[in-house]
């Protein structure tokens, strides 16, 4: 996880609407890898003290994912067995091929897997708490790592 040296938060208010926004830092450990960032939403939503709006949270990179599921082994598990199933990690990609792309990483397959899942997820807030069941967890899906990631943060609300 990044500390708080990597976290910076604005807030702004016009017509009774507050806008905050914060992006902060989150580091993965291996290449692919779920990340609870759950805390972190809900940090940047009680320093704006927003009632009700809507909370908008996206990850700044193009091989990583942010997402709403349950936060349990078997599930990530299967959600990790499909995106294998679905983009084959060993493929001839273009984006791989140093005759056709600048990228050195060779991470085609984590860049086709980020854009399956989305860049980003929107949320509800009511009474000043985020709309996600007791169950449910807000992920980073790291497909490309280890390394720091930036999460941006928006809500909007009264």
């Amino acid at each position: 996880m990044g500390d708080d040296a990597d976290m910076t938060t604005t807030l702004s208010q016009r017509d009774g609407m507050k806008v905050v926004k914060q992006t902060f830092a989150v580091s993965s450990e291996s290449h692919r890898q779920a990340i609870d960032i759950t805390s972190q939403v809900r940090d940047a939503l009680q320093s704006g003290d927003v009632h009700s709006g809507l909370v908008i949270a996206n990850c700044l990179h193009t091989t990583c994912s942010v997402l709403i599921a349950k936060n349990r082994p078997a599930l990530l598990d299967e959600l990790a067995g499909m995106m294998n199933g679905l983009v084959d990690e060993e493929a001839s990609y273009k984006h791989n091929d140093p005759r056709l792309s600048d990228c050195e990483r060779g991470n085609a397959a984590a860049h086709l897997r980020a854009s399956l899942l989305g860049h980003g997820v929107a949320l509800g807030i009511t009474d000043g708490t985020l709309l996600l069941d007791g169950t449910e967890a807000i992920l980073l899906a790291e497909f490309d790592g280890p390394r720091e990631r930036r999460v941006h943060v928006q809500v909007l609300g009264v």
